[in-house]
């Protein structure tokens, strides 16, 4: 299946600047596959080094930084001859060894001919426990699931990918009825890569259910293995109510929603670790939408989201019938799932950092804030064809500067103060920015 990074690891290979590669992503995002395809396609061989459970190699990591000796070892356990310029060295699970993660500034310093990527499933763990972590000698990417134009891809339908890339917004609104469907699709089955390749096997929704739930309790044995006793029961116990959280009608994260009596302080470390590890996506709150909309970040105020859209809608256990029910799924729990998938779009297909706001003392909240360079931009999410704007208009006209942007089911339009795009839509920047 075709990856939108790839684009981005060719221009790594041909950058001039080039340094050692980590590609971050949580576990079972594809990053091991994308790497090994990559160098099929763009290398004449590769080293591929699984660092897990790998004590011969890790060995060699800790006696010291002689990249030769290190080149040699990979080498004799890979069987191949690395060459510069045409082989690719892949150390995969590279925060089992965090003297292999140092390694990489000594391959910048001392061999920056050669091609060496690094993946993780934890390496913001890692990062944070304090490692030698080489700042200022690697280039990092993000891998995420699949956002919903790779997921028309992989399903066949690169032609309507294509129609939404090109910002025809009269044919895109013409086309409705073939892309809507697909998006219900999207939102049961997601953008892990396992499970879209278990569904169009056989395109049943079960199948992809089957691999949702394998993941989720994956995720719960890392906690389980990373986390104390205690502070893992804490960490499971918040990333389970997260459908819990979303589904009420304000959806910021509070800890008294986990359980009767909860502390704020038994679960923030928890929290910061399904975060770096990159389960789950922290939304903080704002306090006024100005640049930079980091700076008036309020980290104890947030929305919690899972990495995926499709894992949500396995832990909420909806049923495959709610994807062929019309708009249903659209509205399912307050329409969480459509909030979901928005927030996952904005990071993975727009490279967008989103952030939201809420009145103090009154019901009005903006769904999402985004910034566009030197411009801010109010998101409103309406999982419905129900276009009552009343928050984002009385936003708009107290702050007249921002762009305000829906996104719901009913076709693209402009009015004086506002943009409506379509969700299949929201994915192309240029129409809403």
């Amino acid at each position: 299946m075709d990856r939108d990074l790839m684009k981005d690891l060719l221009a790594w290979r041909k950058s001039k600047r080039r340094k050692p590669l980590i590609l971050n992503g949580a576990r079972q995002v594809g990053k091991t596959w994308l790497l090994k395809e990559f160098g099929r396609t763009a290398f004449d061989n590769i080293a591929y080094v699984n660092l897990d459970g790998n004590p011969a190699m890790s060995e060699q990591f800790e006696a010291g930084y002689n990249i030769d000796r290190i080149l040699s070892a990979i080498q004799f356990e890979t069987g191949e001859v690395i060459r510069e310029g045409s082989t690719l060295i892949i150390l995969d699970e590279i925060q089992a060894c965090p003297k292999a993660l140092t390694s990489l500034k000594y391959f910048c310093e001392d061999a920056p001919g050669c091609f060496i990527a690094a993946a993780g499933s934890l390496l913001g763990i890692t990062v944070h426990e304090g490692t030698g972590y080489p700042v200022g000698k690697v280039n990092t990417l993000d891998l995420y699931p699949l956002n919903f134009p790779e997921f028309l891809d992989a399903t066949g339908n690169q032609n309507l990918r294509h129609l939404i890339e090109s910002g025809d917004v009269t044919l895109i609104n013409s086309f409705a009825s073939r892309l809507t469907p697909l998006l219900r699709q999207y939102y049961y089955v997601g953008g892990m890569p396992e499970a879209v390749s278990a569904f169009m096997e056989d395109g049943l929704l079960e199948d992809a259910r089957d691999v949702q739930n394998q993941i989720l309790l994956g995720y719960e044995r890392d906690i389980s293995k990373h986390l104390g006793g205690r502070e893992s029961e804490y960490a499971i116990a918040a990333f389970r109510s997260i459908p819990t959280h979303l589904g009420q009608e304000n959806k910021k994260f509070v800890f008294g929603h986990i359980a009767q009596g909860a502390r704020a302080t038994n679960y923030r470390s928890g929290i910061t670790w399904l975060e770096q590890a990159g389960i789950v996506v922290r939304v903080p709150r704002i306090s006024k939408p100005d640049v930079p909309l980091k700076a008036y970040a309020n980290n104890s105020s947030f929305k919690l989201f899972l990495v995926d859209i499709g894992l949500l809608s396995a832990m909420a256990e909806l049923n495959k019938e709610t994807v062929i029910g019309g708009s249903a799924i659209f509205e399912e729990f307050k329409g969480a799932l459509t909030e979901q998938f928005i927030c996952q779009q904005l990071i993975s297909a727009c490279a967008c950092t989103p952030h939201y706001w809420s009145a103090e003392n009154s019901t009005g909240e903006i769904d999402f804030l985004v910034q566009n360079g030197s411009d801010v931009c109010a998101i409103e999410v309406k999982a419905s064809e129900n276009l009552r704007s009343k928050s984002l208009r009385a936003f708009k006209d107290r702050h007249p500067e921002v762009q305000a942007v829906r996104f719901s089911l009913s076709g693209y339009r402009e009015q004086d103060w506002m943009r409506n795009i379509p969700l299949y839509a929201a994915t192309n920047r240029a129409l809403w920015t």
